[in-house]
């Protein structure tokens, strides 16, 4: 895959190229590095190249926004190539292409904002992903100790159409639940990522109107990242 650096820049967001998601389709049968070589220039100039605007684009909204999420092309993009040393699966490429943004750009840290972009369904989502046993564990107790607040933030992003993607619920509810009879409360707890999401059209990603979509949806789902953030807040190691 080409490199983020020495890219030519778009000076703004304009869209998606029309042969992004065809790309990942005709990616997706041929499968080939010879395939991938010969069209690597559709690649950067309808898929690299419009991502990497679109980070700096909303990037840039979010500070004049002041909101908490931060990302450049090089800390926020994810590398077409799969890393494949140790997979059964040895199919060089994705099929599909994704950034993470978050507080600090580095794609580790807690709280996020993910977009992905695939032709089986582009959409994007904010949340906490893949918790860390201790970080989930201090959600969870978050949620048991002042169910008030859970429940306030939960009403919050109801108004702005939002719910936990429940993708990431467990079959049964984890010991933490043991004696709490609110099936909301349980329902929350079973949860190993706390993620909501909206879908983005195949129409909007060609279309410059997708930074305000996903600043958006960060701008509404600010309620689930303060109550995670605070509820992580102990596990953040000291500063001398």
């Amino acid at each position: 895959m080409s490199g983020f650096q020495g890219l030519p820049m778009p000076a703004s967001f304009t869209g998606f190229g029309e042969k992004a998601l065809p790309f990942f389709k005709a990616l997706k049968f041929h499968m080939s590095r010879d395939w991938f070589q010969e069209n690597r220039d559709l690649y950067d100039s309808h898929v690299l190249a419009p991502f990497s605007a679109l980070i700096e684009a909303v990037n840039a909204a979010c500070i004049a926004k002041g909101l908490p999420m931060r990302g450049t092309p090089k800390s926020a993009l994810f590398r077409i190539h799969r890393d494949v040393r140790f997979a059964k699966d040895k199919r060089p490429y994705k099929t599909h292409a994704g950034a993470v943004m978050t507080r600090s750009g580095a794609k580790n840290d807690p709280g996020l904002t993910y977009i992905h972009i695939s032709p089986e369904g582009c959409f994007a989502a904010v949340g906490f992903y893949d918790l860390e046993p201790k970080q989930l564990a201090a959600f969870r107790q978050a949620i048991i100790a002042v169910p008030e607040r859970f429940r306030a933030m939960s009403a919050e992003l109801a108004a702005a159409g939002l719910a936990f993607d429940p993708q990431w619920s467990l079959k049964r509810p984890p010991r933490e639940a043991a004696g709490i009879e609110d099936a909301d409360l349980v329902a929350a707890l079973k949860l190993k990522s706390i993620v909501v999401k909206r879908p983005l059209p195949d129409t909007l990603i060609r279309s410059p109107q997708l930074v305000d979509a996903c600043t958006g949806l960060i701008e509404d789902a600010l309620p689930l990242l303060d109550f995670g953030w605070s509820a992580l807040a102990a596990l953040a190691p000291e500063r001398g």
